[in-house]
């Protein structure tokens, strides 16, 4: 598991502190409780949302911590985990979405440096925040860091 956690650390910074963000919003993280399989066709990480991540999103995204804040960011549903086939580039969001990594981006206008299609609609993320891009290319390589390499 050292091996794993090390090359998380490279592949993803906020998994080196325990957590993976769900969402785009400032303080929108889970913690992350195990990884296994990372970089095969089984990858998966399993995390928990606590009291402390609520707490997070309300103060750097809200604004403001409240127990209401609390509460409503806690009642977010959310998988308890994530999960990828690496070899195949599939993975899965923190909704149950699916998406596959389809490599470097060839388009010189994009705003990704790789392509990740929305599964089953086919839509590709144009690497805006508003595509989900920013998220879920963090999510494909925190479970198969040796396919993302490098920035995205």
């Amino acid at each position: 598991m050292t091996l794993a956690v090390a090359a998380l650390a490279i592949a993803a910074p906020a998994l080196a502190s325990g957590t993976i963000g769900y969402g785009s919003r400032a303080g929108m993280e889970v913690d992350v409780v195990s990884m296994s399989g990372i970089d095969t066709a089984r990858a998966i990480i399993r995390t928990k949302h606590t009291r402390a991540n609520a707490g997070s999103f309300c103060r750097d995204y809200i604004g403001k911590v409240t127990p209401d804040c609390i509460q409503q960011e806690l009642a977010t549903r959310l998988n308890d985990q994530v999960t990828a086939n690496c070899p195949r580039g599939e993975f899965t969001d923190f909704q149950g979405s699916r998406y596959r990594f389809a490599g470097v981006s060839r388009e010189k206008d994009s705003m990704a440096k790789y392509v990740v299609i929305s599964l089953p609609s086919g839509e590709v993320a144009d690497g805006s925040m508003a595509s989900g891009y920013p998220v879920n290319i963090t999510i494909f390589k925190a479970l198969c860091p040796s396919r993302a390499p490098g920035e995205y």
